[in-house]
C-alpha cells in the first residue's frame, strides 16, 4: 500500500488532532455539569477557581517544549538522523519532568501562601491534589510533541481523549463516594481535582504504551509512514546534508519553547483575573464559603460559552494556512475577502449563540443545574461568546498573516481592563458586574485585533455588516425563541408538567429548535450570504453551500 504525500499526511493528523481536540474539550467542558449537580455551588467555585491555576502551572511546567520537541524533532527525521530525535525527546523529557515536579511541589507546598492570594482558604485541599497532576501532565506533552513532530497524530489523539474520559470518571467516582461520606466542599472538590492526576496518568501510560510499540516497530531506525522514501537516500547518507543537522542544546530548546509558553499563557489570562479577584471581592459581603458558592453560581455560564469559542477554536485552524497561502502569493484581493468574509459570519454565529443563551437563560439554568439562581449573570455572560468568537477568529487571521505577538499582547491588555472592572463592578454588583466585566474584556480583545487588520489593510471596515439586515436577523432568532420557549412553559404547566428540569429542557430544546430556524432561513432570504461568499470560505464553504443549495435556500 503506497503511502500519501506529505501533504496528505499533513492534512490527515490536522483531522485527527482537531476531532481528537473537540472530542476531549467537548468532555472537558461538558464535565462540568455533573459536578455542580453532585457537589452543589461552593464545590463548583472552588474547582473553577483551582483549576485556571491548575491549567496556568501546566503551562508553565511543560516550558513550551512540546513545539520545540515536534520542531527539532521534525528536522532531524526529515534528514534521516533519527538518533537525534531520540536524543531530544530524552533531553525535552527531563527538562519537563523536573520542571513539573519542582512546580508540582512548590505549589503544594505553597497552597496557604496561594489561599491568602486569592482570599479564600477553602482552595487549599484542591490545590493539594491538583500538584499531582504536574507530576505527570508535562512528561505526557513531550512525548506527543515527538509523535507530532514524526507527523504521526494519533498517539497525540487518543492519549487526549483517554486522559479526558479518566479525568470524567475519576472525578465523577469520587464525587459520588465522598458525598456519601458526608465530606466538607473543600474535600469534594479536591476530590475532583484528583481527577485531573488520574486522567494525566492515563494518558501518559498511553504515550509510554504508543513509544514502545514505536520502538519495537522501527528497532531504532524511522520506518512506516514515519520514514523517508525508501526510493530516495537518506539525508544522513550524505556527510554535507547531515552536517547541517545540529545537535539541540537545552538552551536552544527553551529559546523555541519558552515564547511559545508565554504566547500560551495569554489564552486563559482573563479567567484567571477572575480567580485572583472575584472571590476576594466577594468575601467582605458574603464571607468564604458562600462565596465560593457564588462564584459557582457565576461559573454556570462558562460551559455553554465554551463550547462556542471552542467550535470556533476548531475552526480557526482552517483559516492560517489559507491566509498563509494567500499572502505568500501576494493575493492582497483574497486575503481581504477571507478576512471580511470569515469575520463577519462568525460575528453574526457569536452573537446569535450569546442572544440565543440570553433568551433561554432561565430555562437553561433549571435544565442544567436544578435552579435559576444567576440567570440574571447568566444573561450577561452569555454576550462574552461574541466577543470571545471574534478574538479567536481574528487571532487567527493574524497569526496566519505573520503577526503572531499581537493577539498574546491584545489578550493582555483586555486582563488588564478586565482586573480593573472587576475592581470597578464586583463590589457594587457581585457576580453581575464580573459578567459585565466579562463581556468587556473579550469585546475588547476583539476590538484591537480587528483594528489591526482593519490598519495592516487586511480588512475593510463597513458599517453595513453591523447594520440593519443583521439586526433584523438576531432579532428574529431572539423573538422565535423566546416566543416558542414561552410557549412550551405555558402549554406544559397547563398539562400539569411544568416547573421541573425536564420541562425545562423541553424549553430550551424547542428554543433553540426555534432560533436556528429562523437565523438559517433569514441569513439566506435576507442575503447576508450569497453562495459564492459561502464558497470562499476555505474547507466547509463549498460543501456547506452545496447543502444549502439542493434544499434551494439560496434566493
Amino acid at each position: 500500500m503506497k503511502s500519501g504525500t506529505p501533504g496528505s499526511k499533513l492534512l490527515q493528523g490536522a483531522f485527527i488532532l482537531s476531532a481528537a481536540a473537540i472530542v476531549s474539550k467537548l468532555i472537558g467542558t461538558l464535565q462540568k455539569i455533573p459536578l455542580q449537580n453532585l457537589g452543589g455551588d461552593a464545590v463548583f467555585g472552588i474547582y473553577n477557581t483551582v483549576n485556571p491555576l491548575y491549567t496556568m502551572l501546566i503551562t508553565v511546567a511543560m516550558l513550551g517544549l512540546p513545539s520545540a520537541i515536534s520542531k527539532f524533532v521534525a528536522e532531524a527525521s526529515a534528514g534521516g538522523d533519527e538518533a537525534e530525535g531520540r536524543r531530544v525527546l530524552r533531553l525535552s523529557a527531563v527538562l519537563t519532568a523536573l520542571c513539573g515536579i519542582m512546580i508540582g511541589m512548590l505549589t503544594y507546598a505553597g497552597a496557604p501562601v496561594i489561599a491568602r492570594i486569592v482570599g479564600n482558604s477553602h482552595i487549599i485541599p484542591a490545590l493539594h491534589t491538583s500538584a499531582l497532576g504536574l507530576a505527570v501532565v508535562p512528561l505526557m506533552a513531550a512525548v506527543r510533541g515527538y509523535f507530532q513532530g514524526l507527523h504521526n497524530m494519533m498517539p497525540t489523539a487518543v492519549s487526549q481523549v483517554v486522559e479526558q474520559s479518566v479525568r470524567v470518571i475519576v472525578m465523577i467516582a469520587l464525587l459520588l463516594y465522598l458525598i456519601s461520606r458526608g465530606a466538607g466542599a473543600a474535600e469534594i472538590a479536591a476530590g475532583a481535582l484528583l481527577g485531573s492526576a488520574a486522567g494525566g496518568a492515563a494518558g501518559l501510560l498511553v504515550m509510554l504504551l504508543f513509544w514502545r510499540r514505536h520502538r519495537r516497530q522501527t528497532g531504532g531506525r524511522l520506518s512506516g509512514k514515519d520514514a523517508p522514501d525508501a526510493k530516495q537516500p537518506l539525508r544522513s547518507n550524505n556527510a554535507a546534508a547531515a552536517g547541517r543537522i545540529q545537535r539541540a542544546s537545552a538552551w536552544q530548546l527553551l529559546a523555541y519553547g519558552l515564547p511559545v509558553m508565554l504566547g500560551a499563557l495569554a489564552v486563559p489570562l482573563i479567567g484567571l483575573v477572575d480567580v485572583f479577584t472575584v472571590p476576594r471581592l466577594l468575601s467582605p459581603a458574603y464571607g468564604e464559603t458562600a462565596s465560593m458558592a457564588q462564584f459557582g453560581i457565576y461559573n454556570r455560564g462558562l460551559p455553554l460559552v465554551q463550547i462556542v469559542t471552542m467550535l470556533a477554536t476548531s475552526l480557526s485552524v482552517v483559516f492560517i494556512p489559507a491566509l498563509a497561502e494567500a499572502k505568500y502569493r501576494g493575493d492582497d484581493a483574497l486575503i481581504r475577502t477571507r478576512c471580511s468574509l470569515s469575520l463577519r459570519w462568525f460575528w453574526l454565529l457569536g452573537l446569535a449563540a450569546s442572544v440565543g443563551l440570553a433568551v433561554l437563560a432561565e430555562p437553561v439554568n433549571v435544565a442544567l443545574y436544578g435552579d435559576a439562581a444567576g440567570s440574571g449573570t447568566m444573561m450577561w455572560l452569555a454576550f462574552t461568546a461574541a466577543g470571545g468568537t471574534i478574538s479567536i477568529i481574528s487571532a487567527a487571521l493574524l497569526q496566519g498573516l505573520g503577526a503572531v505577538r499581537a493577539p498574546a499582547l491584545h489578550l493582555l491588555a483586555a486582563a488588564v481592563l478586565k482586573a480593573a472592572l472587576n475592581l470597578l463592578l464586583v463590589p457594587q454588583q457581585g457576580i453581575t458586574g464580573a459578567a459585565i466585566a466579562s463581556v468587556a474584556a473579550h469585546g475588547f480583545a476583539a476590538a484591537l485585533n480587528v483594528l489591526l487588520l482593519h490598519r495592516q489593510g487586511h480588512l475593510r471596515l463597513r458599517l453595513a455588516d453591523a447594520g440593519l439586515r443583521p439586526a433584523l436577523l438576531l432579532a428574529g432568532l431572539g423573538l422565535a425563541a423566546a416566543a416558542v420557549s414561552s410557549g412550551a412553559a405555558l402549554a406544559l404547566t397547563a398539562a400539569g408538567l411544568g416547573g421541573g428540569r425536564m420541562a425545562s429542557l423541553a424549553q430550551t430544546l424547542l428554543g433553540v429548535l426555534a432560533g436556528c430556524a429562523v437565523f438559517g432561513l433569514g441569513a439566506v432570504r435576507l442575503r447576508l450570504l450569497s453562495e459564492s461568499e459561502l464558497r470562499q470560505l476555505p474547507g466547509f464553504g463549498p460543501k456547506l453551500a452545496d447543502k444549502l443549495k439542493q434544499l434551494r435556500l439560496f434566493p
